[in-house]
């Protein structure tokens, strides 16, 4: 199983997007493994984003994340890192197609309601950043504890 980290950006949340789109990659198989509301601080954002320090976009990008809450997740599952970026769509919506997250319901480039990390490796950086490890559900070591008996 792979993890992999998503963020549901202010405007997913500001449009009450984020149940939408957490049925979309729950019904694609994916378990969340860890979820919360915050708001992202600059340091945080700084450190998310440091791959885009000195690009031109990087102030928006900072601006923009750091405006109103967001909802951070851990979701696990099989290529979890490829089926969520799929499910995504491509970053720009215009170009997303019908069917993904981006190519349904966001707006601009700049508002796309989601990221998901585009690696495995940088998965783990970036859940490290949001999450403690107690915060994560390990579903292999605790599924016998959750099991209702009926």
């Amino acid at each position: 199983m792979d993890r992999t980290l998503v963020l549901l950006k202010p405007d997913a949340v500001q449009r009450g997007l984020a149940g939408e789109i957490i049925s979309r990659l729950e019904r694609r198989g994916l378990k969340l493994a860890a979820m919360k509301m915050l708001l992202v601080t600059e340091e945080l954002a700084h450190r998310h984003y440091a791959d885009h320090v000195g690009k031109p976009f990087f102030v928006g990008l900072v601006k923009f994340i750091t405006s109103s809450p967001i909802v951070a997740m851990v979701i696990e599952g099989e290529n979890a890192v490829d089926v969520v970026r799929n499910t995504m769509g491509v970053t720009s919506p215009s170009d997303a197609s019908p069917g993904t997250i981006r190519g349904d319901l966001a707006l601009t480039i700049g508002a796309n309601l989601i990221h998901g990390s585009d690696s495995t490796e940088s998965a783990k950086r970036e859940i490290g950043l949001f999450f403690s490890p107690g915060e994560v559900i390990d579903y292999t070591r605790d599924i016998d504890r959750w099991i209702i008996e009926s």
